[in-house]
C-alpha cells in the first residue's frame, strides 16, 4: 500500500467474502455519487506472510466460512495444473473457485472442477474412496500428497470421463439394479465405483498392490469397446459387496449400517474380493468373458504405487 497526496493506492488487492458488498456498492454507485457524506466501513491488512493472511481470512469470516478449498484455488500447483489442462484441451475449462461457471462455448465433457478432481484423486490414486466425500480433509490434510506432483492433463480428463460414465448409472431409473440403500448414497458410493474400476484393471493384471494410470485404463477400454461394460462390472461388484456385508452375522446388539460400511476402510476388502471372484469365476462363464479379461490386462509399466493418504 502507498499513500501520496492523501490518496491510498493498493497493489495485489484481494477481497475476502465481499462479493455481496461489492455488488451492492456497484448497484448504488450512481446514487452514491450524488451524496455529499457517504462512507463505507472497511479494514485493510497489509501482510507479507501468506499463511498469516489465510488465518485472518478464516477466523474473521463468520458470515460465510472460508474453506480450505477456497484458499487452494490460487495455489501455484493448482494454477499450473489448470494451465496445463486448458493448454492440452483448448475447448475445456478447469474450475478452481467455488461458484465459478465455465463459459458457454466450452465443451461440457472437458470441464473439470478442482473439488471434484481432489475427490477423484483420493479415490483412484490413494485408494481411499471412503474419504472422498470429505472436501476439508482433501484440501487441508491431504493436499500436499494429492497435488504435490506434476499430474498429466490426460489423467485429469480420464478421471473426469470415467466419472461421467459412472454418473449415468446413478439415476432414478437404476439401470444396474442397485440395492435401494446403495442408490440412496449418491454422495458417497460413486467414488467407490471409481475405485472399483481401477481395481478391475489391477486385479486382472495381477498387480493389486499398485494403481493403474487412469488415461491408460480409459484408452484400453475404448480400444476393446468396454467402457460401458467395465462401468457395469464395477457397479455390480460394488452392489454385491454391500449385500454380502449386510448378510454377515453382526455382533450382539449391533445392526448393519450401509452408511457406516461405505465410510469405513474395511469396505474396500469386500469390493476387492468381489472383483477378484468375478474375474476368476464369472468371466470364464460368459460369452465375451475372454475379451473383457484381455481388455482389463495392462503391462506393469502402466502401474505406480499408491499415494499414501493414511
Amino acid at each position: 500500500m502507498e499513500i501520496a497526496n492523501n490518496q491510498l493506492s493498493m497493489h495485489g488487492l484481494s477481497v475476502v467474502n465481499g462479493c455481496q458488498s461489492l455488488n451492492t456498492i456497484l448497484n448504488c454507485s450512481e446514487t452514491a455519487k450524488k451524496l455529499d457524506d457517504t462512507f463505507i466501513m472497511f479494514r485493510f491488512y497489509e501482510i507479507p506472510q501468506r499463511e498469516r493472511a489465510d488465518r485472518i481470512s478464516i477466523n474473521t469470516n463468520s458470515q460465510s466460512a472460508v474453506k480450505p478449498r477456497d484458499l487452494r484455488s490460487n495455489d501455484k500447483r493448482v494454477l499450473n495444473l489448470r494451465r496445463a489442462f486448458e493448454l492440452k484441451y483448448p475447448n475445456g475449462y478447469f474450475l478452481t473457485k467455488r461458484g465459478e461457471q465455465a463459459p458457454a462455448n466450452k465443451d461440457k465433457n472437458h470441464v473439470i472442477d478442482l473439488s471434484d478432481l481432489g475427490k477423484y484423486l483420493i479415490a483412484w490414486h490413494s485408494q481411499r474412496p471412503n474419504i472422498s466425500y470429505g472436501e476439508t480433509k482433501i484440501f487441508d490434510k491431504y493436499f500436499e500428497i494429492l497435488f504435490k506432483r506434476d499430474y498429466k492433463p490426460e489423467n485429469v480428463q480420464a478421471l473426469n470421463l470415467w466419472m461421467q460414465e459412472i454418473k449415468k448409472v446413478w439415476i432414478n431409473e437404476n439401470p444396474l439394479g442397485f440395492n435401494e440403500t446403495l442408490l440412496a448414497m449418491k454422495a458417497y458410493a460413486p467414488y467407490h465405483q471409481l475405485y472399483a474400476i481401477s481395481m478391475c484393471f489391477a486385479i486382472a493384471s495381477n498387480t493389486s498392490d499398485r494403481v493403474p494410470l487412469p488415461n491408460v485404463c480409459l484408452e484400453r477400454a475404448k480400444q476393446f469397446g468396454l467402457v460401458e461394460e467395465i462401468v457395469k462390472i464395477s457397479g455390480l461388484c460394488l452392489n454385491t459387496a454391500l449385500e454380502a456385508a449386510a448378510n454377515e452375522t453382526q455382533p450382539a446388539n449391533r445392526v448393519f449400517s450401509p452408511q457406516n460400511w461405505i465410510k469405513a476402510k474395511t469396505c474396500l476388502a469386500g469390493i476387492n474380493g468381489t472383483i477378484r471372484s468375478f474375474i476368476q469365476m464369472t468371466l470364464p462363464m460368459i460369452p465375451n468373458g475372454q475379451k473383457i479379461k484381455e481388455g482389463l490386462q495392462l503391462g506393469q509399466e502402466y502401474f505406480e504405487y499408491r499415494w499414501a493418504a493414511d
